[in-house]
């Protein structure tokens, strides 16, 4: 919702600048978002005098100006690339240092193709105060040189945008923001009487309403002899200054209404009208030209209003382009009606229309200003376009169902904690409309017409909280009682909110992918059943519910490949589907890496630098499944994973061959040719839903572990074993030398090749040892390097590699 200070004036009295009322609609509950004010923002730019314009001397297109700016200096020389740049042009001019605001920089000295330029001759787009670019702008030749150009144009009237909750209906028009403004001490409520225009002849055209509970009122007046053209310059302006473009001052008319009052109504040209008007439901196959210029298809869901020829106008929400009024418009039917709001969103999400009048009437406007709004209207109607008024045709109920509340005064201090004295009170709900009756515990409190969200005691309690401030409710905190707390996040989100901590610490990136692929490309990752089809997707490539979460990720990496960001390392935690029934939905976590992305930017290698490989994915699948609570001395590693793998450079991590958690590796050849990505990609992918629960033991409660104050000690050692050896083994070998002391074993390196037997590898591994007690001498670190190079070669039957 938007309007100007000047206009937010015409109805609220008051001297309070810009600032305060803008802080006090936000503390009302009437969000400011943005406040457009082009004079403050137009201040630096004065209107100035072009003395010459000269050719460049190294450009063709470029002119140098000089410029009389009008503070009695001697004029500017400014480069000027404009065609209408000529001498005696009156126009608008920055100095350095000014922000232009089109352009998005702030000005400075330059020196263009040789020649110094000290300023700019802006146009219309550079200043956003239209999309005219093609020249600097032409001022009237009168337009005083050295003034500034904001105060000239007069556009010293800020532009307030407020963002309403969908209950405030009343706060879509400038009335209403006005009067909550006067309940907060801003000013003085303007609310003069609308006096009833009296028909002059009885109005020829009747309304006949085939049901109720679509259009629960109608009004209608027929106004002959009037003059359609140009809106007068102050009605242009004012909904210029919002956005909206002037038509013609019989459309004008009514979208001024619909801002200023929250009263959308409807126009039509009565020579194009045949016969009465009827509102009913559309029949199937029936259209409509609209006024934005869209035919749009009508079924019995969608009320209208028609005419003995057919459809005119979809009710509530935009008008057809057939009766629309324009300049040859010398009789005009003028429409006031109430639409049900139901009804009027779910037609307006049906056909795709977002307009003014869809936007109040599915909130509900004031029932009780269907007429007086008409006689509104109808009075600019012949104040602007001249012509003579009808009787006032009324179908249905002019005014809304009462409603009186029983309202306890102890409700303000139970539900807000504050106290608020009956006479201040009064006088919120009195500002605000509300009738009020009664001094004694309960209150008789009747709603005003245009407030259609308050129904009850809470509601009220509601209206006088933020008017007081609900900065004035205290902070109270909640009795916890000797209860213990109980867990508010479930096992599953704590797995999950885990497992994204742990890869984040790994140096991966989250996203946030589809879930939805193609079937070519869920059939290659397990999936591609019919149930999983959607039957209606969005896009041909989007058909299937996705069985795995690495067709996005890898979709992702090769996104950002194609812009030059080949290092990449992605992750996703969400939900996956293998099946129709809900136990076959699952909750994993995967991960790709590509380039030289490992978890510490450097992989350990000979050259300084290395490819991710398998081993980084099975490492960000380990700190995933530790994160999640996973037993990690109960996993088991299996040479080969799923078919989208290589098969000799991944693996599958199981708890015994009945659990399978999830796989990693290197992305097969002929995966990435099916999913268009370049290799090689590693991955990981497990199932979060797989890990089982920790069984829960009675313990002794034992002390925190401390940091250990004492430097840790890092030794790599490499084995020479037979190929048929696991990596696994000989960690596992390695860790059992002193659990005390070894507190972390992992392997960085395998290689086979020139320099080592056929039938052998060599296997290096990182062993950290961390002292406890004291800072361990080089002989006992040497003790306990020997205990691992002997327990390695008992278990595997390994040699340490010269």
């Amino acid at each position: 919702m938007k309007f100007t200070l000047s206009w937010l004036k015409e109805h609220l009295d008051t001297d309070e600048p810009l600032e305060k009322l803008a802080d006090k609609l936000t503390m009302i509950g009437l969000e400011v978002e943005n406040i457009e004010d082009k004079a403050r923002q137009l201040a630096p730019f004065s209107i100035a005098r072009v003395i010459s314009a000269e050719q460049h001397p190294n450009a063709d297109r470029l002119r140098v100006c000089m410029v009389d700016t009008g503070d009695g200096a001697a004029p500017v020389q400014v480069v000027c690339g404009a065609p209408n740049a000529r001498a005696d042009l009156i126009s608008v001019f920055s100095p350095p240092g000014t922000f232009i605001p089109g352009k998005n920089i702030t000005l400075g000295v330059g020196t263009i193709r040789g020649v110094e330029s000290r300023g700019m001759l802006c146009s219309a787009a550079e200043l956003q105060i239209s999309d005219d670019h093609d020249g600097i702008m032409e001022l009237p030749a009168d337009a005083p040189v050295g003034k500034g150009y904001a105060e000239w144009a007069a556009l010293g009237d800020p532009v307030i945008e407020i963002n309403l909750t969908p209950n405030r209906q009343d706060c879509t028009g400038v009335h209403g923001i006005a009067r909550d403004l006067s309940a907060a001490d801003m000013g003085k409520f303007i609310d003069p009487g609308i006096k009833p225009i009296k028909g002059e002849f009885p109005c020829p055209v009747t309304v006949t309403v085939e049901d109720a509970t679509l259009c629960p009122g109608f009004a209608l007046r027929l106004v002959r002899g009037v003059r359609n053209g140009p809106s007068p310059e102050w009605l242009q302006k004012r909904l210029a200054s919002i956005g909206l473009r002037p038509i013609n001052a019989l459309v004008d008319i009514t979208n001024f209404m619909t801002y200023d009052r929250a009263r959308p109504l409807h126009v039509f040209d009565a020579k194009k009208v045949t016969g009465n008007l009827t509102v009913r439901r559309a029949k199937d196959g029936e259209s409509l030209l609209a006024l934005d210029g869209r035919t749009y298809t009508l079924d019995p869901a969608i009320c209208v209003i028609s005419d003995e020829h057919g459809v005119e106008s979809l009710a509530g929400i935009m008008g057809g382009e057939t009766s629309g009024c324009d300049e040859n418009t010398t009789d005009v039917l003028i429409e006031s009606a109430l639409w049900n709001e139901i009804n009027i969103a779910q037609t307006g999400r049906k056909l795709g229309i977002n307009s003014d009048a869809r936007y109040r009437f599915e909130r509900g406007v004031d029932p009780a200003f269907m007429v007086p709004g008409l006689e509104l209207a109808t009075r600019m109607v012949m104040e602007l376009c001249g012509g003579a008024p009808s009787e006032t045709v009324v179908v249905g109920k002019a005014f809304g169902d009462d409603r009186i509340i029983d309202f306890p005064l102890s409700e303000v201090k139970r539900l807000a904690g504050i106290e608020v004295p009956l006479v201040e009170m009064k006088r919120i709900l009195g500002h605000l409309g509300f009738m009020v009756a009664g001094n004694g515990p309960v209150l008789k409190v009747a709603v005003p017409s245009w407030r259609t969200d308050v129904h009850g005691k809470a509601d009220i309690v509601e209206e006088v909280v933020r008017i007081v401030g609900v900065d004035k409710v205290p902070m109270t905190p909640f009795e916890r009682g000797d209860d213990a707390r109980k867990p508010v996040l479930t096992a599953m989100q704590n797995r999950t909110r885990r497992a994204k901590r742990a890869l984040a610490a790994r140096g991966m990136v989250e996203a946030v992918t589809w879930s939805f692929i193609s079937r070519p490309h869920a059939e290659l990752f397990g999936g591609g059943k019919g149930e999983l089809a959607l039957a209606n997707p969005i896009a041909s490539d989007l058909s299937d519910m996705r069985p795995s979460l690495l067709p996005g990720l890898v979709a992702a990496a090769q996104a950002n490949a194609n812009r030059g960001f080949s290092d990449v390392a992605l992750f996703e935690v969400g939900q996956i589907f293998r099946g129709d029934r809900p136990g076959d939905q699952f909750v994993a976590a995967a991960g790709v890496r590509h380039g030289y992305a490992s978890a510490t930017g450097i992989g350990r290698h000979w050259s300084g630098s290395a490819m991710t490989d398998a081993l980084d994915a099975k490492a960000d699948a380990f700190a995933v499944l530790a994160a999640a609570g996973a037993p990690m001395q109960a996993l088991q590693i299996v040479p080969g994973g799923a078919s989208w793998l290589h098969p000799g450079r991944s693996g599958t991590i199981q708890i015994g061959p009945q659990n399978v958690l999830g796989y990693f590796g290197e992305l097969h050849p002929r995966a990435l040719e099916a999913l268009g990505a370049d290799g090689p990609l590693v991955a990981f992918e497990v199932i979060l839903d797989r890990i089982p629960d920790a069984k829960k033991k009675p313990t002794r409660a034992r002390p925190l572990l401390e940091l250990s104050a004492f430097q840790p000690v890092s030794r790599d050692f490499a084995f020479i074993v037979d190929r048929s050896v696991k990596a696994g083994d000989i960690v596992r070998a390695a860790q059992g030398v002193d659990k005390k002391l070894i507190t972390d074993v992992s392997v960085f390196d395998i290689y086979e090749g020139k320099g080592i037997d056929p039938d052998k590898k060599s296997i290096a591994i990182a062993v950290t040892i961390q002292p406890r007690e004291k800072t361990l001498t080089d002989q006992e670190i040497d003790a306990v390097a020997a205990k691992i190079v002997a327990e390695v070669t008992k278990k595997t039957g390994g040699t340490l590699r010269g």
